[in-house]
């Protein structure tokens, strides 16, 4: 698949506001293993817009920051950095395809906010298994590790989407913010939106 230079740039620039949203909400709030982290947000909006594969990239390169910080610089190591990354880049595929289906670059409120909520599944389920199955695998036992720390760090994860789904609905009802993201990368939407 090629990409055209405003995608790439797009994805740049998504990617880069999902590492600045992850080390500042993670630096702010970070207890040991466990901190709000952000940046799903750019993940989710740059899902919408660019699609499953952007959104695929987005993540993997926006995962970077909280896969280094709770990964080789916390107590995961690099399979922190393998783990958080390949989440996120689920979170990004995942909305991708929901926005496709239900049409959210077009639809604004209650579909947006499903849309963010669906495509967090995957990230939820892979992070239970990430953390109850593979860090004991291949990292052994952590003092820290139990499963009702695992439950805590997936509720924690759930407020954060929950936020980001409103947030997302309530950026998605200003039709500037949506003939930006359309005109970044120069969508037919955008020449779609203009006819209505």
């Amino acid at each position: 698949m090629r990409l055209t230079t405003r995608e790439l740039s797009f994805t740049a620039v998504m990617a880069a506001l999902a590492n600045v949203l992850a080390m500042a909400s993670i630096g702010l709030t970070r207890v040991g293993q466990i901190g709000l982290d952000f940046s799903n947000l750019a993940i989710i909006i740059g899902g919408i817009y660019g699609g499953p594969f952007l959104g695929f990239v987005i993540g993997l390169l926006g995962g970077v920051a909280p896969g280094l910080m709770f990964g080789p610089l916390g107590g995961l190591g690099w399979l922190g950095l393998f783990g958080l990354t390949f989440g996120k880049s689920l979170t990004g595929l995942t909305v991708g395809y929901v926005a496709r289906m239900l049409d959210v670059p077009r639809k604004t409120g209650v579909r947006s906010m499903v849309s963010v909520l669906i495509s967090y599944l995957p990230e939820s389920i892979f992070t239970i298994y990430f953390f109850l199955s593979l860090v004991p695998l291949l990292l052994g036992p952590a003092p820290w590790l139990s499963f009702a720390w695992v439950m805590s760090i997936t509720a924690k994860s759930w407020i954060e989407t929950v936020i980001i789904a409103v947030f997302i609905a309530a950026l998605m009802r200003n039709a500037g913010f949506i003939h930006l993201m359309l005109n970044l990368l120069g969508s037919d939407l955008a020449h779609d939106e203009k006819n209505h």
